[in-house]
């Protein structure tokens, strides 16, 4: 086995420990809910995250809302609407009203049960009043290149938004309703995911019963677990990506540079700041390019920089695999010009994976001989 191909199989661990199908039928084997009266999934793993919920409550209506593409395997009889993402589109105007219409519509002593995932920011989406799909767009285009954290993120859009921050379920007129989430952000706060569009308000009018079955740290566990049992020492295992991928990417290459052998991971979403004409790619391509920068010319470090959700920003990549080998001085231009996809491309380093069933933000898996 190459290293490459060792890094693929340490990627697929984490990403199998997190999928949606399996985090929703672990949480309703371990912690069983009532019979839900409708079940709405929305979010890049919403249809995986439905498979389960489906085979376990196959009479319950279901709505799922998910990204282009990602609608493979939704169970018989669901209603599926797919919409874009990031930057969200008519179909995610129209996925939102569909949800929140649904919502209200349920009746008094009924059970919601809501699966979400990230990528609901874009997904669904019901605009407070005065607010057009354009203005959205290019709120959610400055926001996505302004170099924002998610927190930040998501406090402008609850502000914009009749469903998120709470607002979705505070209009809910049943008795319970039962959230289970992926988590793609740190600290795995509900109220941050998908912006909260699986969150109560901070009074809640019916029973509530969130949880979180997957996140960051059960992935990088698994990836954990899948080195050691291939006799591979574990020298880093931080969830610390949260900072501009320009400071994270000599971070990194100075702690491999300078590390021991084996095994070094960490686990968050960087953050980007983007010129005013990007190129192609996405920010696990950008920060791989960096890395492959600082590294050039050492021998035996290979790195795979990719989301868990298999797509990498408006690309059909994940992110991407370099060496010290990678770079070259054209790299440079590439990066001014937020084009590190194409770059990559050029050099068969880009990452493939497609739609992962989860999402629980990126993973740097690097090797060191």
């Amino acid at each position: 086995m190459t290293t490459q191909d060792t890094l693929k199989a340490l990627f697929d661990a984490g990403v199998t420990a997190v999928r949606g199908d399996t985090a929703v039928a672990n949480s309703l084997k371990n912690s069983p809910v009532p019979t839900p009266d409708q079940i709405i999934a929305v979010g890049k793993a919403a249809t995986a995250m439905a498979q389960s919920a489906a085979t376990r409550f196959p009479d319950a209506p279901l709505l799922i809302v998910t990204k282009y593409g990602h609608a493979h395997g939704a169970p018989a009889g669901a209603e599926v609407i797919e919409a874009a993402h990031p930057v969200l589109d008519e179909n995610s105007i129209l996925a939102g009203h569909r949800i929140l219409e649904t919502v209200t519509s349920m009746a008094s002593g009924s059970h919601l049960l809501m699966l979400v995932s990230g990528g609901a920011s874009a997904l669904a989406e019901a605009p407070v009043d005065g607010l057009d799909l354009n203005a959205l767009k290019t709120r959610a285009t400055e926001l996505l290149g302004s170099g924002a954290d998610i927190h930040e993120m998501n406090a402008l859009r609850k502000t914009l938004s009749r469903i998120k921050g709470g607002k979705l379920l505070a209009q809910f007129k049943g008795a319970r309703v039962t959230t289970l989430a992926i988590s793609d952000v740190e600290g795995d706060a509900l109220g941050v995911i998908g912006s909260g569009i699986g969150d109560m308000p901070d009074v809640a009018p019916c029973e509530f019963a969130p949880q979180i079955v997957a996140s960051n740290a059960i992935a990088r566990a698994a990836v954990v677990a899948a080195a050691q049992k291939q006799g591979l020492t574990v020298n880093t295992n931080d969830e610390t990506l949260y900072d501009d991928i320009t400071a994270l990417g000599p971070q990194l290459a100075k702690t491999l540079i300078g590390g021991a052998k084996g095994l070094h991971l960490w686990g968050g979403e960087p953050t980007v700041v983007l010129p005013a004409n990007p190129g192609h790619g996405g920010r696990n391509q950008a920060l791989a390019l960096i890395i492959a920068r600082e590294i050039a010319g050492q021998d035996g470090i290979e790195v795979l920089v990719a989301g868990t959700d298999g797509t990498d920003g408006p690309t059909d990549a994940a992110g991407a695999m370099v060496t010290g080998d990678t770079w070259d001085a054209s790299g440079e231009d590439a990066l001014r010009h937020a084009d590190a996809g194409t770059w990559l491309d050029a050099r068969g380093a880009l990452f493939r994976t497609g739609p992962t069933g989860t999402n629980v933000m990126d993973l740097v898996i690097a090797l060191k001989a």
